[in-house]
């Protein structure tokens, strides 16, 4: 089972169940009413320190930042998700909270990770007009060489969730890493696209895919290295 869980689009009945089924896990959610954000944390092996909800202040969609400082093995990570402004049309307002994003991954302190996944509705070219990522900052994707089987993880060409009249493959659902520049490293290992298997309705778990990710984390204090999921 994962030690960490991003979650977008979560709804009050859902988070009810997750949170009757899950009982091993410490669930922060980014609101309470609507659709919103939510991290899963395993409490066998992180420790929740603190939480913080960032407010987009131009958003029409209630979207926002949720952060969560933790403790991994002894060292200190702070995990971001968000579901950023949805749609073609609203490409300004989800670069601006694109641009929050950036400001908070690189204002962590050095000795501090850094993890960001979420739903981003990005458009490489939006990625772009900010100037790239910020230095230090890397899509986990492209550190592991832009794996094709991960490439897509909103495409209605398989995933008929949705039912639309146009074929659209995209990399919506992005993780980002900010290694700490001092003491315990932490460096991605692998991606898989989960949620590709229908469900006994006919459907599927979601009309996103989900990622799975694993990372290896290498303290000062021991020659071993350790697995984040």
């Amino acid at each position: 089972s994962p030690d960490v869980v991003f979650l977008q689009e979560l709804i009050p009945p859902y988070l009810h169940f997750l949170k009757k089924h899950f009982k091993q896990y410490t669930i922060i959610e980014g609101n309470t009413k609507g659709y919103f954000t939510g991290i899963m944390l395993k409490t066998s092996r992180v420790t929740l320190l603190k939480s913080e909800i960032v407010k987009y202040p131009t958003t029409e969609m209630g979207r926002n930042l949720l952060m969560a400082q933790v403790q991994f093995c002894g060292i200190e990570l702070c995990l971001m998700t968000s579901h950023l402004e949805s749609c073609k049309g609203n490409s300004q307002e989800r670069v601006n909270q694109l641009r929050r994003v950036f400001k908070r991954l690189k204002e962590a302190p050095d000795s501090v990770t850094v993890i960001f996944g979420g739903d981003t509705n990005l458009r490489d070219w939006e990625v772009g007009k900010l100037g790239g990522l910020p230095t230090g900052v890397c899509d986990v994707w492209e550190y592991l060489g832009k794996l094709e089987v991960c490439r897509y993880t909103w495409d209605n060409k398989i995933n008929d969730n949705k039912d639309t009249s146009y074929c659209a493959r995209l990399r919506f659902d992005r993780i980002f890493l900010r290694p700490a520049k001092e003491g315990a490293q932490i460096a991605p290992q692998h991606m898989d696209l989960i949620g590709l298997e229908r469900l006994p309705c006919g459907r599927f778990t979601s009309d996103h895919w989900g990622l799975h990710c694993g990372f290896t984390v290498q303290t000062q204090t021991s020659p071993a290295t350790t697995a984040l999921h």
